[in-house]
């Protein structure tokens, strides 16, 4: 009875102590941060398209967490932009920072890729765009016609990628995962400038005082 009282007080207290490390402290560092001034609230056609997202499971293949250059180089070399702080994720609620990165960090693919027909054709066909990638195709986010409606646009793809003598055209759901993606940028400072010198400071010296000349 004694050792089965010791191994639930021991049990309780390495859970205390895992809960403190692992929840109420990172709470109580983060929980009074702000959004950066660079960055802004998702609209709603964003919103939806995060909802499409997470539908699709792609945080399950691409993280959203670069990380620092003196933790992981190849981050930065990769071109994925600076490490992200609490502040990025202001308005990510839950956060999508991803476990994995089959695919590329994506937190700022909005800086990297920009375009909205790359996005869209990367969508309907990725080695259309990057041969060799293993993304899956999502030709259920597009419509094949004949040809577009009033107020549709057609996917410009590149040769031998279209479906013959028809057009693709994007859905609105489609549409808005590309703003999300689009949205997705942390290229602004976080740091506070470095101050500049006063104007008129100069790193040489004042002249020197006239000295007093001796009575005569």
């Amino acid at each position: 009875m004694e050792n089965e009282t010791k191994l639930t007080a021991g049990a309780m207290v390495t859970f205390a102590i895992a809960v403190s490390a692992l929840v109420i402290l990172p709470y109580i560092q983060v929980r009074d941060v702000k959004p950066p001034e660079g960055l802004k609230p998702y609209t709603s056609a964003e919103l939806r398209g995060r909802a499409t997202y997470v539908a699709n499971g792609c945080f399950y293949c691409h993280s959203q967490q670069p990380r620092s250059e003196s933790f992981a180089p190849a981050d930065a070399k990769r071109g994925w932009g600076r490490a992200s702080v609490p502040g990025d994720y202001y308005y990510d609620k839950p956060h999508l920072l991803g476990s994995m990165r089959t695919g590329p960090d994506l937190l700022n693919i909005g800086v990297r890729q920009p375009s909205k027909d790359w996005q869209l054709g990367h969508l309907y066909q990725p080695r259309a765009y990057v041969p060799g990638s293993i993304m899956p195709a999502y030709p259920y986010l597009f419509d094949v016609k004949d040809q577009a409606d009033p107020g549709e646009e057609a996917l410009n793809l590149p040769p031998g990628h279209s479906p013959a003598g028809k057009v693709v055209v994007p859905t609105p759901e489609a549409l808005d995962l590309v703003k999300y993606l689009q949205a997705l940028k942390r290229n602004y400072p976080v740091l506070p400038p470095e101050p500049h010198e006063a104007a008129g400071a100069k790193t040489s010296a004042a002249p020197a005082a006239p000295q007093p000349r001796p009575a005569s």
